[in-house]
């Protein structure tokens, strides 16, 4: 009875490894990106050499909306590119190709047909570049934490958790260095005394 309700190690990873919804993917990829650039063109409004002469509130929220504008229209893009070509978020050609074709539509809107092609180059290549910036660093952070967790494992298995792991900065020693440190602080303070005596003998 009871180990029927008991669940098999690979029956939890995977339900932990699970894919995460359309929605959640949707919150992730293109909410959260819209609100944070939000977020980033007001804090320039903020600095703007405009915010004298134009007012600092109207500034902000025009920078503020533009910076959101964008990164919507480019993660939209991104993200219809994805479905379409039926890819993954680490293939890059779609965000290139997300970003010129969000390029081109406002740059269309804003620059005409000479603003269309500027900014479809700029939003391919900057688009490009911040996508391939945050997958690197997930990787990394991924790859910490994973290091993070096997050594924390590693110290319980052992029956000493307390300890700090390898990659702290700070290093607790063992007996033999605090003797061994103990030996150099008495020979360094004899050192120094016989420096004195010496001193205080050509001194008299």
């Amino acid at each position: 009875m009871g180990s029927e309700n008991q669940e098999t190690p690979d029956e939890r990873i995977n339900i932990s490894h699970s894919p995460p919804s359309s929605s959640h993917s949707w919150k992730n990829r293109i909410f959260f990106p819209t609100l944070i650039a939000g977020v980033a063109g007001a804090g320039t409004g903020l600095i703007s050499k405009h915010r004298k002469s134009l007012g600092l509130a109207n500034v902000s929220a025009s920078y503020a909306a533009n910076f959101a504008i964008i990164t919507g229209c480019y993660c939209g893009a991104r993200e219809f590119v994805i479905a379409t070509r039926k890819t993954g978020p680490e293939d890059l050609w779609s965000s290139a190709v997300a970003g010129f074709g969000s390029g081109a539509l406002l740059g269309r809107l804003y620059g005409g047909q000479f603003g269309a092609v500027r900014y479809s180059v700029i939003f391919a290549v900057a688009g490009t570049t911040a996508d391939y910036t945050i997958l690197k660093f997930t990787d990394v952070l991924r790859d910490y934490s994973k290091r993070i967790y096997e050594d924390f494992e590693n110290a319980k298995k052992n029956g000493n958790w307390l300890r700090l792991p390898e990659w702290f900065p700070i290093k607790v020693l063992d007996e033999e260095e605090l003797a061994a440190k103990r030996a150099r602080e008495e020979q360094f303070l004899a050192q120094r005394e016989r420096i004195r005596s010496l001193r205080e003998e050509e001194d008299s």
